[in-house]
């Protein structure tokens, strides 16, 4: 885990470094890069997109993960899952370009588009972290008279925890890297340098762009790491370290 955290480090260090660099001494020919107030607009908005998106994700995904492993509920697990896998399905360019036809261009649609492509792993996780704990410790629980709501909160929810971070962390990322393409409907973030920078065909500019949204990833992915690590429970942990 130290060596994780340090190399993310390196790897920040590296890309806000560079970022730096464009922005302040990278100037070519007769474009100048992005200014540094340009940039925290862009990195705001960016910000805010993966925000609100992955938050709408998390909160539909966990009820959603969640209920359908109630046992009166499993038969929705199937048709739940396909539904959502499909968003995740469709390549990020096709369903940032199929939500405009609906609900037109600009921030909102793409939060719409970003929240399709993020609720999958989300959802799937919660399922996977319910379903994939021990029966056993379930049937003791009932023996020492539990009723299903001390369970499912006690027990199942504290176990599926690191598990749900986990889709939580890598819809993120996701989110992140797809929501520069959201640029294409002028949702904002950092895709619109990017995408500007690709239409001079000015190098700097682009590099500004995918640096920084590069070392968002990076850097939130850390954190999220580290909130895993904490939720984790300590017998958890001793049984990864003796695998």
């Amino acid at each position: 885990m130290k060596g994780k955290r340090i190399m993310s480090a390196v790897l920040i260090s590296i890309m806000v470094g560079l970022t730096i660099y464009y922005t302040f001494y990278g100037s070519m020919g007769y474009y100048d890069p992005a200014t540094g107030r340009q940039m925290l607009m862009r990195t705001w908005e960016h910000l805010k997109l993966v925000g609100i998106a992955e938050f709408l994700a998390i909160s539909v995904g966990i009820s959603a993960g969640l209920l359908i492993t109630r046992p009166g509920l499993k038969f929705l697990a199937s048709p739940v899952t396909g539904i959502a896998n499909v968003g995740l399905a469709i390549p990020p360019l096709a369903l940032v370009a199929g939500v405009s036809p609906f609900f037109g261009i600009g921030f909102r649609p793409g939060i719409i588009a970003l929240f399709i492509y993020s609720l999958l792993p989300v959802l799937r996780n919660a399922t996977v972290g319910i379903e994939d704990i021990d029966q056993s410790i379930i049937e003791s629980a009932k023996g020492m008279g539990m009723s299903r709501l001390q369970i499912f909160s006690k027990i199942e929810l504290p176990l599926a925890l690191p598990v749900i971070v986990s889709g939580i962390r890598y819809s993120t990322i996701l989110c992140v890297g797809t929501a520069t393409i959201a640029a294409l409907i002028n949702a904002g973030g950092l895709g619109q340098i990017i995408m500007r920078g690709q239409s001079v065909n000015f190098v700097s500019l682009m590099l500004q762009g995918a640096l920084l949204t590069a070392g968002l990833a990076v850097t939130l992915d850390w954190l999220l790491s580290e909130v895993e690590e904490k939720l984790t429970p300590e017998g958890l942990k001793l049984g990864k370290e003796t695998e």
